[in-house]
């Protein structure tokens, strides 16, 4: 038995999973970690005695043609000892091992050809602490969980026991020559065993569920399934004639020959090599290529696939998710990545004989060697993705608005024009009131563009919408802890550009509350004009409120959905929208449902939202925050309403690089993935006048919180649904500001997207009060920008309402509406984009309000006038009046009537 030590003390770029791909049955690592406490601060790097519940048991070299450590695993840029022994702790094993300073594996056994190495070997440093070292190239520093016995070497046969016979059925296969072209049974090789026999070698290999057995060189016994790397019998059975060491009289095989016994004539493949056929003419092997330079990933995604890799599955789940290079290694692992990965890596090209193992799903075929990848390329006639670059003007261009007075953490356009900005308690300034209004009339006179307003609790995480009663008032619902949670407020606005409003924000928690308290809960107008609140916590971090409530109250509880329940804590902020169908659509983790707007049961289950390449348990909603709109939709309204959802994060804190889409009201609803530019989580989206979308704001790596995501993302990307599918992002101007958790972004009626907040709380990136706007390149390219008046911009379902231009137009016109938006922690709520039917005559031209309320749920929109692309300033109209009489609720507060 190795002697153990017992003394005690105290941007995830790539992920192994197991051949499930389930992060329900292979999730990476918990957000936190537990330690016991803290030691005195070392002086120089060391291999601790023990990591929480295991203890150091020395350093190993990787196995022969497999990862020594082989049941799980994952990577991490900032991995740590601590990290590695809490993923390998859920996962139930014996040993965890850390290597090259980020990758962490976990077995309860070593394979062959793992042997000890001098702890000196394990000398590199881990990724995420410069105090501690994490194995090194080829090396794992191993831990064993305390009270865990490591597993002893097969030993002799029990003298008592009796002697072992043959399986029923196994015949005696012959002499078979091994190794001119490796092992033709390398599937498994037990311990040498002094007392082997032809029969207790094939018993053993029966007990394990093999169908072969071979002998070799007194004491070796092989077992596998096939006969590969092109084995074939001798005729000659001279060549086995080295006796059994457990039967003299038997012959175990010889120096480089099997004697071979199976149940059944053996199946046999031809040598490997690397898979260039069956690939439908889309994929092409570029041959064998480094991989581990310096100790960095030449492809930054990877899977572990213990028993099912091959170029077929290998490079279909990297196409499936948009990535054009491909590489296998080792046997088990697939990789995924961008040509300008190896380019980046400086990965060469190396001799054919350095790929040299075979693929775990496909015996006839290479899968790479020890830090070799067997590398291809997408070679089909359509690319799996086409991003534009657009230079100058055409990228837009952010600027510096106004200066702030607070990080807000919802924002909303009022119908005056003016913009509202809440912030949460306890983070910003001593003197600071929660809410303040901003005149964007007046950003050029720091005081007169500012207006004070007051919350009573705080709106840390509640939801926002716009509701539809003719003041326009602006409703929150939720907040941090206690009486917030419950909190309903509501401001009705009033002044206009250039003048101050008097109005503030109501609340009264005696005489108004949400029946249950809610943290992160969503909201939405529903069609009958009611509010629908779904789902969060009963505060901080706590228990679900896995219910559904609505607002007025209508004397009926909270609905209990198991669905909320079972998916806490990562479905908080759900995506929520009506459907055309009348139903109401939810997306919420990474799971969609359909709901009955009357019964709010499910009418129909959609299926999961793709994640990662590496994880397909990652997740869209809070806190693995991605964002949602709904595209856009034309009069008269005969196709189908999409979804896009860009943008999240895996468990492990992997930031996703991609949108999906879907069409929740056709039959067989799909999604569809769509490769973004970069990565991105704590994603903001802006549906912009044109019908196309700004994609802005977040992280490259992590998950939504404080001091969880790091390496902001600074690119904004224009997603533009009329051109192909995964040909509709285009990568425009940077900014300079970080935007991580708690920022926000809101089109404005002119044409301009507002970018605020960012409160990450990480001593690294600052609380940020700048106030910024994206100028989209419509603006910026020079040509005329139309203007038009309206009178009427109170529109019933269908009505036709007149409206002038200011000048005749010079070029092709479109309108459209944009619903009014609260924006907070990537929930766009009340997004939507519709372009109705018009006409003009000269200057004098009609708009023809959509049909009904689930085409456009009752509310404000933003009117636009689009001339050759260009839009004019916008102004609010309302559209289906306010069917629930919101405008006289709530009995005791200031009311604008219906």
């Amino acid at each position: 038995m190795k002697a153990i030590r017992t003394s005690s003390v105290s941007s995830l770029l790539i992920l192994f999973y197991s051949a499930s791909l389930s992060a329900a049955q292979n999730g990476g690592p918990s957000a936190s970690t537990t330690s016991s406490s803290a030691p005195p601060t070392p002086t120089a790097p060391f291999q601790p005695d023990a990591v929480g519940n295991y203890n150091w048991y020395g350093c190993k070299t990787e196995a022969t043609g497999v990862r020594a450590l082989k049941l799980f695993g994952f990577a991490d840029d900032s991995m740590t000892l601590e990290s590695c022994r809490d993923f390998c702790d859920s996962k139930g094993t014996i040993f965890f091992g850390a290597e090259y300073g980020r990758e962490c594996f976990c077995g309860n056994k070593f394979e062959k050809g793992s042997v000890d190495a001098p702890d000196s070997d394990c000398s590199m440093l881990c990724a995420g602490d410069k105090w501690n070292f994490c194995g090194n190239g080829n090396r794992l520093s191993v831990y064993i969980k305390d009270g865990a016995t490591a597993p002893e070497p097969s030993g002799p046969s029990d003298p008592q026991q009796p002697p072992a016979k043959f399986p029923e059925g196994w015949t005696n296969q012959g002499c078979w020559q091994d190794g001119p072209n490796g092992r033709i049974m390398p599937t498994y090789q037990a311990p040498d065993n002094p007392d082997l026999t032809q029969e207790s070698c094939a018993q053993l290999c029966f007990d394990r569920g093999y169908k072969i057995s071979g002998t070799e060189y007194y004491r070796q016994c092989f077992c596998s399934n096939a006969i590969y790397n092109g084995g074939t019998r001798d005729p000659d059975e001279s060549k086995c004639t080295t006796p059994c060491e457990g039967n003299p009289e038997q012959m175990c095989g010889g120096a480089g020959y099997l004697k071979i016994f199976s149940d059944g004539p053996p199946k046999t493949f031809a040598p490997p090599v690397p898979q260039e056929g069956g690939l439908n003419g889309t994929w092409t092997y570029q041959g064998c290529f480094e991989d581990n330079l310096n100790n960095r990933r030449t492809l930054p995604w990877a899977l572990y696939l213990p028993e099912t890799n091959s170029a077929e599955v290998c490079l279909g789940r990297c196409a499936e998710f948009g990535y054009p290079v491909a590489g296998m290694e080792y046997g088990e692992e697939c990789y995924c990545g961008d040509p300008v990965n190896v380019v980046e890596a400086g990965s060469t090209k190396r001799p054919e004989s350095e790929c040299n193992i075979v693929c775990s799903g496909n015996a006839s075929a290479i899968c790479g060697g020890g830090s070799r990848l067997t590398l291809y390329h997408w070679t089909g006639e359509t690319p799996l993705y086409l991003f534009d670059y657009p230079e100058g003007v055409e990228a837009g261009e952010y600027s510096n608005l106004v200066g702030g007075v607070v990080t807000p953490l919802m924002t909303m356009e009022s119908i005056t024009g003016k913009v509202t900005f809440l912030e949460k308690f306890g983070t910003g300034l001593w003197n600071s009131t929660g809410a303040y209004e901003l005149d964007l009339s007046q950003v050029g006179d720091f005081d007169a563009a500012w207006r004070e307003m007051h919350v009573k609790t705080d709106i840390f995480c509640s939801a926002g919408v716009v509701l539809p009663d003719k003041g326009g008032r602006q409703l929150t619902v939720g907040g941090w802890s206690g009486d917030s949670t419950y909190g309903v407020r509501l401001y009705w606005p009033d002044g206009s550009p250039g003048v101050p409003g008097v109005n503030d924000w109501e609340e009264n928690n005696a005489r108004l509350r949400l029946q249950q308290g809610r943290w992160y809960p969503s909201a939405m107008v529903m069609a009958n004009g009611s509010i629908l609140v779904v789902g969060g916590e009963i505060g901080s971090n706590d228990r679900p409120v896995p219910t559904l409530e609505i607002l007025p109250p209508t004397g009926t509880k909270p609905l209990y959905m198991d669905w909320l329940e079972r998916t806490d804590p990562n479905n908080l902020y759900p995506f929520i929208c009506v459907l055309p169908s009348g139903g109401i659509f939810v997306q919420y983790y990474n799971e969609a449902r359909i709901l009955d707007e009357v019964t709010f049961a499910t009418i129909k289950t959609l299926p999961n939202a793709p994640g990662s390449v590496t994880d397909s348990g990652a997740g869209r909603t809070y806190p693995l925050e991605g964002t949602a709109v709904l595209l856009p939709q034309h009069a008269p309204y005969n196709e189908p309403l999409g979804v896009l959802i860009c943008g999240g994060s895996t468990l492990g804190h992997a930031a996703l690089d991609n949108c999906v889409t879907i069409q929740p009201d056709v039959p067989n609803a799909k999604w569809t993935l769509e490769r973004m530019p970069s990565k991105r989580v704590l994603t903001c989206m802006s549906p912009l006048p044109d019908g196309t979308y700004l994609i802005l704001n977040g992280a490259k790596q992590g998950i939504a919180g404080f001091g969880l995501a790091d390496f902001p993302n600074y690119n904004a990307v224009l997603y533009d649904p009329a051109k192909p599918v995964h040909q509709r992002m285009s990568v425009m101007a940077n900014t300079t500001v970080a935007r991580l958790y708690h920022s926000e972004a809101i089109t404005l009626l002119d044409g301009r997207v507002l970018v605020t907040g960012s409160d990450p709380q990480d001593g690294k990136h600052p609380q940020e009060i700048r106030v910024e706007v994206f100028t989209p390149p419509y603006l910026l390219r020079g040509g005329r920008r139309p203007s038009f008046t309206i009178r009427d911009r109170d529109w019933a379902y269908g009505h036709t309402a007149s409206f002038q231009l200011g000048s005749a137009a010079a070029g092709a016109l479109r309108v459209s509406l944009l619903g009014s938006v609260s924006s907070t922690h990537g929930n766009s709520m009340g997004a939507r984009t519709l372009f109705p039917a018009f006409t003009c005559q000269g200057t004098s031209c009609t708009v023809t309000a959509p049909p009904n309320e689930y085409i456009a749920p009752p509310g404000w929109y933003q009117m636009f006038v689009l001339e050759n692309g260009v839009p004019a300033v916008g102004t609010y109209v309302r559209i289906g009046g306010d069917p629930a009489e919101l405008g006289n609720w709530p009995e005791g507060f200031n009311l604008p009537g219906i």
